[in-house]
């Protein structure tokens, strides 16, 4: 009787000592499942991230190692009901002053100058013999929309930009957002603040084709800025758009504005061997934005 039942309790207990083993075997197979499936997404997780970067990164690299980049140009503009065609000239030095001229047709006589510098942006009308001259916090479009030179520098060179600064460093790349679902057009997303900034850049090349500001406040409205890019041409190992055209429209103003501006270099040269500051004449007379570019646009 006694053997019987130590028996008993032997099998009893290998029984229930299986039955114990398997339940840590499977414990441990779900945790290993567990600790694979977090691996794995942690792993997705970090080459997204990495092919992210290293988009950005190609895009970024994309721009043109020249200091200066100047150029004929034929200059169109579009304000209201006014259509304008002429010829003009555009002179770019990094970090220093972005230059676009316009001269009369035929006699090749400047008619006006817009020019931006870190420090102002300054508007010359020639004909009228009148000039405006301020910083970006009196030019209401420009601030309201929180562009400064630099921001307008990246655009006008086709670079990407991070707001408030002159140059874009590693940390910096990771703030785009990449969707990099298309193979044939890729856009990059940057969010600050009221502005969204967004580029249609190409897939293969990585090069920028477009741009997009957007600035949205309760107090001015809505405001947009487009730009896009063709004619792209070898300047140096890189290669820079040929062809521009940016248009904006606001409300910032209390009313609707809208306005293009497209032009196209003739033959794009590095030139370094002109001034890049405009010294105005004291018998210019300074006058508001809104009245120069109105005779600006009226004189053509």
């Amino acid at each position: 009787m006694i053997m019987k039942i130590r028996l008993s309790s032997i099998i009893l207990f290998a029984t229930a000592a299986t039955l114990l083993a398997g339940c840590a075997s499977s414990r441990k197979l779900e945790m290993r499942k567990a600790v694979n499936t977090a691996t794995e997404k942690q792993t997705e997780t970090t080459t997204a991230a990495v092919k992210t970067l290293s988009y950005v990164q190609k895009v970024s690299d994309n721009a043109v190692y020249a200091q200066n980049i100047t150029g004929s140009i034929s200059l169109r503009i579009k304000a209201g009901d006014k259509n304008i065609s002429v010829p003009g000239s555009i002179h770019m030095r990094r970090d220093r002053v972005i230059r676009l001229q316009a001269f009369i047709p035929l006699l090749g006589s400047e008619v006006g100058r817009i020019e931006f510098t870190p420090e102002y942006v300054l508007v010359i009308d020639r004909l009228h013999k009148q000039y405006y001259k301020e910083d970006y916090s009196r030019l209401d479009f420009l601030r309201d929309n929180g562009l400064n030179f630099y921001s307008l520098q990246q655009l006008f060179w086709n670079q990407l930009l991070v707001p408030g600064k002159s140059k874009i460093s590693n940390n910096d790349l990771k703030k785009f957002a990449v969707d990099l679902s298309s193979a044939v057009s890729v856009p990059l997303t940057l969010t600050e603040g009221n502005m969204t900034y967004q580029w249609t850049t190409n897939g293969q090349s990585g090069q920028i084709m477009a741009a997009k500001v957007t600035y949205k406040s309760k107090a001015h409205g809505t405001s947009s800025l487009n730009w896009t890019y063709e004619d792209f041409k070898n300047v140096g190992v890189k290669k820079f758009p040929a062809h521009q055209t940016f248009s904006f429209t606001t409300n910032a103003t209390g009313k609707k504005q809208d306005a293009t501006l497209e032009f196209e270099i003739d033959k794009i040269s590095t030139n370094s061997n002109w001034e890049d500051r405009t010294t105005v004449s004291p018998k210019y007379k300074k006058v508001a934005t809104e009245s120069i570019l109105d005779k600006l646009i009226m004189a053509q």
